[in-house]
């Protein structure tokens, strides 16, 4: 009996290892991410036409408790890391149906915009379907994506207090520039 549990086991738990194996091999052999959000400007911005850059993704929302210096942190990224071909992204994560709670007007996220000093486009992803392809679970976060389109590493999660998102973020960026 006992040897017959530990048989089981150990067939569970190969399975379980194997399982695993074969679901990281799908996440890194995945290719470019593939991805069309709209600007609050009404662009649209396509993960084939970012190809050749470096895309930061800061996913957030407007009701966040994310300090102005948080935010100016992003506006400082995208000015220290321009002229070294990265572009950054604020992405809101709010509906754009009115009758949701969480319903944000692109005039709202503007507004929104403009209060903090955030002044990098801003995109859309009102249903999470990007959110959910980059594994975003917390808000807010970063996804890097390499000039290929690849996602680099996992999604960080929240932005550095301090607003020096360039600190937190330069040594994954010095990998991949």
């Amino acid at each position: 009996m006992f040897l017959s549990n530990c048989k089981t086991y150990m067939a569970a738990s190969l399975l379980v290892l194997l399982g695993s194996g074969v679901a990281l091999a799908q996440k890194s052999d995945s290719g470019p991410v593939e991805f069309s959000m709209r600007s609050i400007d009404g662009q649209r911005v396509t993960s084939e036409s970012l190809r050749g850059e470096v895309v930061v993704l800061a996913f957030g929302a407007s009701w966040l408790p994310i300090s102005r210096t948080q935010l100016q942190g992003i506006r400082k990224l995208a000015d220290e890391y321009s002229d070294r071909g990265v572009v950054v992204y604020f992405v809101s994560t709010e509906s754009e149906d009115s009758k949701s709670k969480n319903f944000a007007s692109d005039e709202q996220l503007r507004a929104f915009a403009q209060k903090y000093g955030l002044k990098v486009t801003v995109l859309r992803d009102p249903d999470g379907a990007i959110s959910r392809k980059l594994s975003i679970d917390q808000l807010p976060s970063i996804v890097i994506l390499d000039k290929q389109g690849n996602v680099d590493g996992e999604p960080i999660q929240g932005f550095d207090p301090q607003g020096n998102l360039a600190g937190q973020l330069a040594s994954r960026l010095g990998k991949i520039l």
